[in-house]
């Protein structure tokens, strides 16, 4: 429990705080906006710009795919990022996919630079992205400098590297790469994919020119193969391309028998080539999207594009970066690249991603349309499923932030700017049918009044009904807000989210779906489905089931992430939850505790009296402390935990305190809340009587040099951490770790048991 708190703009780590400035566009950045012009929106889909498809990051270099029941498309973040001049730090990728090509579900930062792998791809540019079979591969560049691969089970990930697994490097090319190099191309950069109808893969890249390698002849393809899973390129077939004047941001698609081959050329403008071999040679075509400076909205703003081509349901699509939030007014990024959001913003080169459709000419592209529509709504939005917060097809005054785990999909949250005259999502052509009663929202509130409505035919149009936001403990805790509905049936043309509170970011939205009927809210369960027994033991890690619902939640957890969950292989112990349970040799315990954090427990009190609780507990500082209550009713002070021993890192080092209470005869809940920082925590015994002896006495559990204060022979027997038996070892006079060296025990960790008696330790050889 603990951890990563990025309304705060603070990350913490067991005692430490690093204040920090986080990435513009993954969470809500203080900086100087100017007021935003209210715009009031009408019935019909196309009184406002559908274009761009987000606006409330700024994205680039876009590359789109479809596998048949989805859209995806896979961008640059291009938020600022200390950039100075024209030198772009770009810390990730985003991700959006549609079904009906008008309402985009915001995936947030799918992939992190420098997070997910430890310190590589320093910088993932113009990426390409290809969708087969529900898998998701994606070929990224680290800056200039190398090609990478990375897939998954779906967009949201988590993404593994194909590459390395397979071949032992990091790179398909560039430095330390599969091929060795870069095969001579300038700008090892720009990658695309296309995986081809008979499964064979095929990876293009480069751009620039050099000595040996000029305009027109700067792009390699090279293949890979996949079987069981695994992923094998085949550097024996790279091969170089050329199209007259290409640049950069080469791109395969193919459509029938026909492959093509597009870029970016020295114009700025994107060029293809077509070819009936994967490998061409290719024959120039033409231009297919003209350069971005006669884009609608973006003022004459120019500059380079990147593009992605496919097909969905019958039709084909162009994706492309423009410049139309960098000249908007509207939009509540806008900045300046030294950070700064000003009363005349400086035009510089932040881009925003657009898709329009694609037509053709036979067995040729013709040149692209630029359009404030975007394409057309291909079938009706279905409202009753479960869609992340950020679906929607146009936004006004929304920020969003990511919550990454290190092996786990990410999670994206909207955080509405409520402080501005107006803050929305838009979704387009609802079908509700025979109408929807209730509306489920998921959201973490730390606000006071804050609140949703749903309007239809504008932001300020016919009320539906409001969703009045439960308080939460923190900004990282969800809980489910149900909400009556009036009046949607049939197909809606506009239905609009709007925000409404005093404070900006102060309510975050995970999800949202419409509902035929209200579902009545369930109380918390007992983990197990069995009641505590009091008196007992209780294991912290198994606290009550959370029920469905505003006030039925069983914890409350300050940070999404669960840092226990490489001890267990790198799974939760308690799925979705984010309270950190670590595995160790004696069994799981709740660690990285931090104030206000709690944990409740369905428990059957036996008969009425006095009881005396002990508590098994390790912390390093000298400040961790909890208090114990009994339906809302304290039963405890606040108890304070020993500092360790064996000094500040040290949280196996644990203790027994304890504290007499006084309990009723029945069924309870009891709640466990942190109130002083960094504490774990094993369990809890109830021993029926006032200052009563423990029944489950923990000895000395401690890591590392333990020493025994009486000098009496101690017999105890020695675990490996897998939890066999791997002999016994006789502690008389000596410390722990000496005993266990003298004995023959190489290097490591073991548990210890004493063989009559009932303490245990750990005990670290190495130390």
């Amino acid at each position: 429990m603990g951890g990563y708190y990025p309304w705060q703009n603070i990350f913490y780590i067991r005692g430490f705080c690093m204040c920090r400035p986080l990435v513009n566009g993954d969470v809500y950045m203080k900086t100087v906006w100017k007021a935003v012009t209210a715009v009031t929106f009408g019935m019909v889909a196309n009184a406002v710009a559908d274009n761009p498809i987000s606006s409330y990051h700024y994205l680039a270099d876009p590359s789109c795919a479809s596998d048949g029941d989805t859209f995806y498309i896979l961008t640059d973040v291009d938020d600022y990022n200390n950039q100075t001049n024209w030198n772009y730090d770009i810390v990730g990728l985003y991700a959006f996919t549609s079904e009906d090509m008008k309402n985009w579900t915001d995936h947030g930062m799918i992939f992190r630079s420098k997070r997910e792998f430890g310190n590589y791809p320093n910088n993932t540019w113009a990426s390409g992205i290809a969708v087969k079979n529900g898998k998701v591969y994606i070929v990224y560049p680290d800056g200039a400098s190398g090609v990478g691969m990375i897939t998954a089970p779906a967009i949201d990930g988590p993404y593994t590297d194909p590459v390395k697994e397979t071949h032992g490097v990091n790179r398909i090319a560039g430095g330390g790469s599969l091929i060795g190099g870069c095969d001579g191309i300038a700008h090892c950069f720009d990658p695309g994919i296309l995986i081809d109808d008979d499964g064979k893969g095929y990876v293009i890249f480069g751009g620039g020119e050099s000595s040996s390698r000029p305009y027109g002849n700067n792009f390699d393809i090279i293949s890979f193969t996949e079987s069981n899973g695994k992923i094998t390129f085949d550097k024996n077939s790279l091969k170089k391309v050329s199209l007259p004047n290409s640049f950069e941001a080469p791109y395969l698609h193919k459509k029938g028998s026909t492959y093509y081959l597009s870029f970016n050329n020295r114009s700025q403008v994107i060029d293809y080539g077509m070819s009936n071999n994967i490998w061409g040679p290719y024959t120039f075509v033409g231009t297919v999207i003209p350069g971005i400076g006669s884009v609608p909205d973006a003022h004459g703003e120019g500059g380079n594009n990147h593009q992605g081509f496919a097909p969905f349901k019958d039709k084909w699509y162009a994706v492309y970066h423009d410049r139309r939030l960098v000249t908007s007014d509207n939009h509540p990024a806008a900045t300046t690249q030294a950070g700064v959001r000003s009363e005349n913003p400086n035009y510089e080169n932040h881009r925003s991603v657009s898709i329009d459709e694609l037509t053709w000419s036979g067995d040729k592209m013709n040149k692209l349309t630029f359009t404030r529509e975007g394409p057309k709504q291909i079938k009706n939005f279905d409202p009753y499923k479960t869609y992340k917060a950020t679906t929607s097809s146009k936004q006004m005054n929304i920020r969003s932030r990511t919550d990454w785990t290190k092996g786990q999909p990410v999670k994206h949250v909207l955080l509405p700017l409520t402080s501005r005259s107006e803050s929305w999502i838009r979704v387009t052509g609802v079908d509700f049918g025979n109408g929807a009663q209730n509306l489920r929202i998921k959201a973490a509130n730390v606000g006071d009044g804050n609140k949703i409505e749903i309007h239809t035919g504008s932001a300020s149009g016919t009320l539906a009904g409001t969703c009045e936001l439960a308080k939460t403990a923190n900004n990282m805790t969800f809980v489910d807000n149900d909400c009556e509905m009036k009046g949607l049936t049939g197909v809606v043309d506009q239905v609009f989210f709007v925000f409404k509170g005093s404070q900006d970011s102060t309510m975050g939205i995970l999800e949202w779906e419409f509902q035929g009927t209200k579902r009545e809210p369930e109380p918390q369960s007992a983990f197990g489905g069995k009641a505590w027994a009091i008196p007992g033991k209780i294991e912290m890690e198994n606290f009550d089931e959370p029920g469905y619902g505003a006030g039925n939640d069983s914890y409350a957890d300050k940070d999404a992430d669960d840092h226990g969950a490489e001890t267990n292989g790198g799974k939760s112990y308690r799925e979705g939850t984010g309270v950190d349970i670590y595995k160790k040799a004696t069994g799981y315990v709740v660690g990285y505790n931090q104030t206000g954090e709690w944990l409740e427990y369905t428990v059957e009190v036996a008969e009425a009296g006095d009881y005396t609780m002990y508590a098994a507990v390790a912390s390093a500082n000298a400040t961790s402390s909890f208090q114990l209550s009994i339906d809302g009713e304290s039963i405890t002070g606040e108890v304070s935990v020993p500092q360790a021993s064996a000094g500040e890192e040290n949280y196996d080092d644990y203790n027994k305190v304890k504290e007499n209470v006084t309990l009723t005869a029945g069924k309870h809940i009891l709640r466990f809340t942190v109130t002083g920082d960094w504490m774990d925590i094993d369990y809890i015994n109830f021993v029926k009587g006032k200052d009563a002896a423990d029944t489950d006495p923990i000895g000395t559990l401690a890591i590392g040099d333990v020493r025994f204060q009486n000098g009496a022979s101690k017999s105890y027997r020695v675990y490996g951490l897998s939890g066999k038996l791997l002999g016994t070892v006789d502690l008389t006079g000596m410390d722990a770790s000496s005993a266990l060296k003298a004995a023959g025990y190489t290097r490591g960790v073991y548990m210890l048991k004493q063989v009559r008696g009932g303490k245990k330790l750990m005990v670290n050889t190495a130390r």
